[in-house]
């Protein structure tokens, strides 16, 4: 697929074990510290707005959290300009699909920040957010990026694509795709690196190929986290080799003084990330106004230039070509299309008799 038609320019023993997970468990939760429970936020949303300021409550991926955070700031300082009103922020953080099923259970969200389309259409079966919200710039993705594959520093191993990842020895980390939005992304993109393989050794796509290339690499699998942040706090307490997580994680950990290598393995995927304004909570709320005026913000040249900041590939063309020596484009980059889309995805990968749950059973 070339570059115009994806509309972008991208770039021991168990024991040990144990306790080295429930160190990293602790991570996860001191990343989360100060973040609403859904549970919360939803019981802290009920009822109207004080009288001169307004409440609206986040409802987001965990990977997304330090940009939201930055941007919310340029957005309070500009919503109180242009209108007078202070807007505070109840900001809940998890795992993309723990995230959309605590909003149809009841979280009453104002606005989702997603991992996957798959977790939005989640929401517009539920009736919460109404069928049209593709209608907004970039089919309503806010950011882009890429799998990648994060080692440790030097690389030691020698990791340079998917398949390195089934060689003997190497320890896997990603998250689980029945709960995190991340995973599915990650699962994909190995599964269409080996339909990539099986087109440059038969000429045509092989899913049975594809499967075993999965396989092979899932045979070798460390950990399986509840979300890609939980993932990325167990490589920081050093469970695995190698991470296959997205590249703007990696790349914000790095930010961060973390001394990760970055593979963009030459066949890997373009992720998407969609946000919607949450129609019947705002509705409920009386909070349309700024919820909308928020996820037009996401949009904007400031919070693009924070999303390639975080590692993001911004959806923004001018914040892209200001970033653009940061992102190159990966010359086997496929998208969700190549797999046949979101619909066939769910189908052949994810459903009860898919390949990914054929893979976990060892068929």
């Amino acid at each position: 697929m070339d570059n115009g038609s994806l509309n972008i320019q991208l770039q021991s023993g168990k024991r040990k074990k144990g306790l080295v997970l429930l160190a990293a468990a602790a991570l996860w939760g001191t990343l989360l510290t100060g973040c609403s429970t859904p549970e919360g936020a939803a019981k802290d949303a009920g009822g109207a707005a004080p009288k001169g300021d307004v409440t609206l409550v986040i409802g987001a991926y965990s990977v997304v959290k330090d940009s939201v955070q930055d941007i919310i700031p340029l957005f309070q300082k500009k919503w109180k300009e242009e209108t007078g009103q202070t807007v505070t922020f109840q900001e809940s953080y998890e795992a993309s699909g723990t995230q959309a099923r605590a909003i149809v259970g009841g979280f009453e969200a104002d606005v989702a920040l997603l991992s996957l389309e798959g977790d939005i259409d989640k929401l517009t079966k539920a009736k919460l957010v109404n069928k049209d919200w593709k209608e907004k710039p970039d089919n309503g993705m806010i950011t882009r990026s890429v799998v990648a594959i994060g080692t440790r520093e030097g690389n030691p191993l020698g990791i340079r694509n998917f398949a390195d990842l089934a060689k003997p020895g190497v320890k896997v980390l990603y998250p689980n795709p029945k709960t995190s939005g991340g995973a599915q992304w990650d699962i994909n993109a190995i599964y269409g690196a080996g339909l990539k393989e099986s087109e440059r050794k038969t000429g045509k796509k092989d899913p049975a190929f594809a499967k075993d290339f999965l396989k092979s690499v899932h045979a070798n699998i460390e950990s399986l986290d509840k979300s890609g942040r939980a993932s990325m706090a167990a490589f920081e307490y050093g469970v695995g080799d190698a991470l296959v997580t997205y590249e703007n994680e990696l790349l914000a950990r790095n930010k961060q003084g973390a001394k990760y290598e970055v593979i963009i393995p030459d066949d890997t995927i373009l992720i998407e990330n969609p946000a919607a304004v949450v129609d019947a909570n705002v509705d409920k709320h009386g909070t349309r106004e700024v919820a909308e005026a928020f996820v037009d913000f996401l949009w904007s040249e400031q919070a693009q230039k924070v999303f390639a900041e975080n590692g993001f590939r911004p959806v923004n063309q001018t914040v892209y070509k200001a970033f653009e020596a940061d992102y190159p484009v990966p010359p086997g980059l496929f998208d969700i299309q190549y797999l046949g889309g979101w619909k066939e995805v769910r189908e052949s990968l994810y459903s009860k008799r898919g390949v990914w749950y054929q893979v976990l059973a060892g068929i």
